[in-house]
């Protein structure tokens, strides 16, 4: 009986502790800030996005965006993730890159699309990049590299395109970090998984470009901003292999070779 009295005020005592500690935090507070930095990572996107049509040309023709736009469309019904939130933005740059923006802006560029061998590697990358908006790593990312008190300046107005620029060129040109990276990879097999595609090939882009980038290393940024490609590869097929029941619908390889096509017509 003793013991049960001594735990039951051992018990009592850290619930009083634990209230007393709660109610010491300003949650109205943090409820504002959490909406302010919502409200900046809008405008700090738009502002990106805003800075970077006017340097590049956007690829509007349905023939082309309709396919990516039905992978994607695919992707967020099969996770739950809100479709019409997310801005699909084609650009015309041979770069070998795709990268997300605040907002849900996702960049893809034609020289991606063009590096991939076949849709489930497409897939892939479309997957890393919608997990860093939804793990809000862009917002992240952008807090740690370029400060919060310079995007609030940037999103009140105040700002200059210099600010904007790097902003613009921290998410589009330099790596997040380690642990943001692996969340990444690991999301995008989870995503990949419940839409029925093979992560696998999303493993061998990454592995084979990393041999290319001896070659072209001005033109490969998706690898050079996600550096440990190969030991990332590894880590996406260990990973993969924890579905052990997973089987992976076909995927049409024609419609790919199409979209490819297609897409060099508007080049």
């Amino acid at each position: 009986m003793r013991k049960i009295i001594i735990e039951f005020i051992i018990s009592v005592a850290v619930l009083l502790g634990t209230w007393l500690i709660l109610s010491q935090v300003d949650w109205m507070t943090l409820f504002r800030v959490k909406q302010a930095t919502q409200s900046t990572g809008e405008k700090v996107g738009n502002l990106c996005w805003d800075l970077l049509k006017k340097s590049e040309t956007e690829i509007s023709a349905d023939s082309v965006v309709s396919p990516i736009d039905s992978i994607l469309t695919k992707i967020c019904d099969k996770n739950q993730i809100d479709r019409s939130k997310i801005k699909l933005h084609l650009l015309v740059n041979e770069e070998i890159n795709a990268f997300a923006l605040p907002n849900n802006h996702l960049i893809v560029y034609s020289g991606l699309v063009e590096a991939c061998k076949n849709e489930a590697e497409l897939d892939g990358v479309i997957c890393h990049e919608l997990a860093h908006l939804e793990k809000n790593h862009v917002m992240n990312k952008l807090v740690k590299e370029v400060g919060l008190s310079v995007l609030l300046t940037m999103s009140s107005g105040n700002g200059n395109s210099e600010m904007i620029k790097r902003a613009l060129k921290q998410l589009s040109s330099s790596a997040y970090d380690r642990k943001m990276e692996t969340e990444a990879d690991l999301t995008a097999v989870d995503y990949l998984i419940k839409a029925g595609i093979d992560p696998e090939p999303f493993a061998n882009f990454l592995y084979r470009l990393s041999d290319e980038t001896q070659n072209i290393p001005q033109q490969i940024y998706w690898i050079s901003t996600h550096p440990e490609s190969k030991k990332r590869a590894e880590e996406i097929i260990a990973h993969a292999l924890t579905y052990k029941d997973f089987k992976a619908t076909a995927i049409d390889s024609t419609r790919f070779a199409g979209l490819k096509e297609k897409l060099n017509r508007k080049l």
